[in-house]
């Protein structure tokens, strides 16, 4: 029995793979099934008016793309139809007139495509703004956020930012992030700047913008950057930070010869003043704050290769002893994130103390966590730096991960009880990890330590099963996860 139209969008919505379907054939009211389970470029002929349905997102059914498509298809059936019926009416005028005509249709195809191309991208543009946040005008009404959070912060104008930055020039770029480029900038009075400008292209917004300033607005610790002030310009959304002159500590840890330029006691203070901001954020702030996105590239590093710990726009706060929660919208950074969070969605302070156990073996080895491989020693060992160093760490060869640019710098015990702490953060299980108050005494102290159980580690294979795998870079990414 043949197929009909409901089952087979059935078919194609029970299959990961499929882009589009339509009916074989459409006579008779429609029937069959035609799926399509790659790019839409394979082509077969239609009659006018025979219709095709296309999987997308659901971000891209926003607004009025969907009528843009029509739009589309309109001008194709309707010029089909003109051309045909029309051809044949001059089959018996001269070949001239006949060559002119169709050549009058292909223009004005040609023209109306190019003007559904134009309004296909302004409705892009204008649902894209309504996923970033939604903020266009809503933040001249958000009274909350202008007189209370902002109360403490210098407002820039966007005359200002632009003279700085040298209007935002690629030559003054330093970075990118969840939020968008940063830039360096220099203010009238000399004073130099680390500007960062909500991208278009960013899945954050207003929110994330908020959620920066009500944090970094009420917290002070020499290893947490410091926020300047704010400029909110029609649809710019800028923070502007104390400018650190070394960048962040990914351009120090796994670029070649930069990297000879961090010896090992320059490595320690770095993972002993994250330790300390972090601490500082679980423990002794006003509010307990859990980062939710400590990575390399959020740590800066300023001119005595001092660690400042950035970027607050993921960070969520606590009141009272209440420091776990469940969200179904998991953001940070793929191979830094703790497994109870990325595949159950639930976040708490043990999530940020795995985030910084993967961070200190990153700072140990001077390689990213998806890119380290032991080759070196002949045993094919591959995969996240977690799982390597605890197989070193069990085969007693824990000093073979350290990055040999510290061979010359370095002090074993000191490095092997650094690399044992690390273990025992990245613990599979959230209540085996220690705090980070534990942390910072065991990073100084001298008295035995506990033996780590085995890390929080899964291959590609296995997150897969539960969501697509996000790309691997130094941006932040947010992964929805369906409960």
């Amino acid at each position: 029995m043949s197929m009909t139209l409901g089952e087979c969008e059935m078919a194609c919505k029970g299959n990961c793979n499929c882009t589009g379907y339509a009916n074989l054939d459409i006579r008779n009211g429609g029937s069959g099934c035609l799926l399509w389970l790659d790019e839409l470029l394979d082509t077969r002929e239609y009659d006018a008016d025979q219709d095709i349905y296309i999987r997308m997102a659901a971000s891209e059914l926003e607004g009025t793309h969907l009528h843009v498509f029509s739009l589309y298809a309109y001008v194709l059936n309707y010029n089909y139809f003109l051309m045909e019926g029309l051809v044949d009416s001059v089959s018996e005028f001269n070949k001239k007139k006949r060559i002119l005509i169709l050549a009058l249709l292909t223009s004005s195809a040609v023209t109306l495509l190019f003007v559904a191309a134009y309004a296909c991208r302004k409705l892009k543009k204008q649902t894209h703004m309504k996923r970033r946040g939604k903020w266009y005008g809503h933040v001249q009404k958000d009274k909350s956020l202008q007189m209370e959070q902002l109360d403490d912060l210098q407002c820039f104008s966007i005359y200002e930012i632009t003279r700085a930055t040298g209007n935002f020039s690629v030559s003054n770029k330093i970075g990118e992030g969840g939020f968008g480029p940063v830039y360096k900038g220099v203010l009238e009075d000399g004073r130099e700047i680390a500007v960062k400008r909500l991208s278009e292209t960013s899945q954050q917004g207003l929110d994330e913008f908020k959620n920066e300033v009500t944090c970094i607005t009420k917290l002070q610790h020499r290893n947490l950057v410091k926020l300047l002030g704010y400029c909110i310009h029609q649809n710019e959304l800028i923070l502007i930070y104390e400018y650190m002159t070394n960048k962040s500590s990914d351009q120090f840890l796994f670029h070649g010869t930069r990297s000879l330029m961090l010896n090992w006691p320059q490595r320690f203070n770095i993972i002993h003043g994250i330790a300390r901001g972090i601490l500082y954020l679980h423990q002794d702030s006003r509010l307990q704050i859990i980062h939710r996105d400590l990575k390399a590239g959020n740590i800066l590093l300023d001119g005595d290769m001092h660690p400042k710990i950035s970027d607050f726009g993921l960070a969520r706060m606590f009141q009272g002893h209440n420091t776990t929660s469940k969200t179904n919208k998991v953001v940070g950074t793929y191979g830094y994130i703790s497994p109870e969070y990325a595949i159950n969605g639930r976040f708490s302070i043990k999530s940020d103390v795995f985030s910084f156990g993967v961070l200190v073996l990153e700072i140990i080895c001077g390689k990213k966590n998806k890119e380290f491989s032991q080759g070196d020693h002949n045993d094919n060992l591959l995969g996240h730096v977690s799982l390597v160093a605890w197989r070193l760490f069990k085969e007693g060869r824990s000093i073979e991960l350290m990055s040999g640019s510290l061979q010359d710098s370095h002090v074993v015990s000191e490095v092997l009880r650094t690399i044992h702490v690390a273990l025992l953060c990245v613990q599979h299980h959230a209540e085996d990890r220690p705090t980070m108050l534990s942390v910072v005494l065991m990073l100084v102290s001298e008295g035995t330590l506990p033996e780590p159980k085995q890390p929080a580690f899964f291959n590609e294979e296995s997150f897969c099963e539960h969501e697509t795998l996000p790309s691997v870079d130094k941006r932040t990414i947010t992964l929805l996860y369906a409960r």
